[in-house]
């Protein structure tokens, strides 16, 4: 019965793990085609209008309610202008000026830009030479993606400076959720839902600002749009949460390295874009150097995260986790005491 029952969580994790891959590696698609009918804020506010409704529609099955406090509202706000509002935008926005291809190998920086912020922010994170050599190997990788060797009048340089932005975005929100919202008593869901809300409000605040109402609703882009949200930015937790406990943080992590794959097989498949051969080879350079940047190393026997006390005493084991993609930005996800 016991080996049945490890059996059969694998299989779900498994499931799990490659529809999380699939989802996210396909939201660079419908960015793309949510961008030809609708300006990129627009894009933008629609993905969180409609991830935000499935939250909130779950929460409400699971009987569950959003965070309270004046403080908690206010980091959650924060990491919904860093994490959602700001990058997604800039994702739609970059789309307009390079493929999705590009732009979800840009994406893969994100983990590079995690350990990063992470040196510069967590007293206790120190470089060492493992983490050295892949921020390095990384960010070779990234000039590789470019063709830096062509110089500054690359035609995707514009559109890639924006989604590799969107990625240090993620780097930074990362690092701020564990710093500021992990140890709050609300739901993993709670969080997100929260967050989603706040960056969702920020963006209706700003967009009458640089846009206006669309003249003409396309149903391709409307149904591109409202599929990443449902299912990037809404769905896609639910399903990152139960791959956590499921089959555990490493294999949730492992999405990340996937999903540049999946989003150039749809580029090139269903878009029909042409990368040039340095973006693919480029890509594997970078996510081997953010691999190799975020190996932990062997800790001494006897000692466990457990042991080190808060969360600066855990500063190394939290930033070496994998950054989550742009569909993952949403507040940490941790178990329930309360349904285990």
């Amino acid at each position: 019965m016991g080996g049945m029952a490890i059996r059969t969580a694998s299989t779900g994790g498994l499931v799990r793990f490659g529809l999380l891959a699939l989802i996210w590696g396909l939201s660079f698609l419908f960015i793309k085609l949510g961008d030809e009918g609708f300006s990129p804020i627009q894009v933008t506010l629609g993905r969180l209008v409609f991830g935000t409704g499935t939250l909130l529609l779950i929460l409400l099955v699971r009987r569950d309610r959003l965070p309270r406090g004046r403080r908690v509202w206010f980091h959650l706000a924060v990491a919904g202008l860093i994490l959602n509002a700001i990058p997604f935008s800039l994702f739609a926005y970059a789309e307009q000026h390079t493929s999705s291809t590009l732009a979800g190998i840009c994406n893969a920086t994100t983990p590079l830009w995690t350990v990063v912020v992470a040196l510069l922010a967590l007293p206790d994170e120190r470089p060492d030479r493992r983490r050295t050599a892949g921020l390095a190997v990384g960010f070779l990788g990234v000039l590789l993606v470019l063709g830096a060797w062509r110089g500054a009048v690359s035609g995707d340089l514009l559109g890639a400076g924006m989604a590799i932005a969107a990625a240090g975005c993620y780097g930074i929100g990362w690092v701020y959720l564990r710093r500021f919202l992990t140890g709050t008593p609300n739901s993993a869901l709670a969080l997100s839902a929260g967050q989603l809300l706040a960056a969702a409000v920020e963006v209706a605040l700003v967009a009458p600002l640089l846009t206006g109402l669309p003249r003409h609703v396309a149903p391709l882009p409307l149904l591109a749009v409202a599929t990443l949200g449902t299912f990037g930015t809404g769905i896609a937790y639910v399903l990152q949460y139960g791959l956590i406990r499921n089959g555990g943080a490493v294999l949730a992590a492992t999405v990340t390295y996937l999903i540049p794959i999946v989003a150039a097989a749809a580029g090139i498949g269903l878009l029909h874009e042409h990368p040039s051969w340095n973006q693919p080879v480029g890509a594997l350079v970078v996510l081997a150097g953010a691999a190799l940047s975020q190996l932990r190393p062997r800790r001494p026997a006897g000692i466990t995260p457990e042991r080190t006390g808060g969360f600066r005493g855990r500063g190394r084991d939290a930033a070496s986790r994998h950054a989550p993609s742009p569909e993952r930005c949403t507040a940490p996800v941790r178990s329930d005491p309360a349904r285990r």
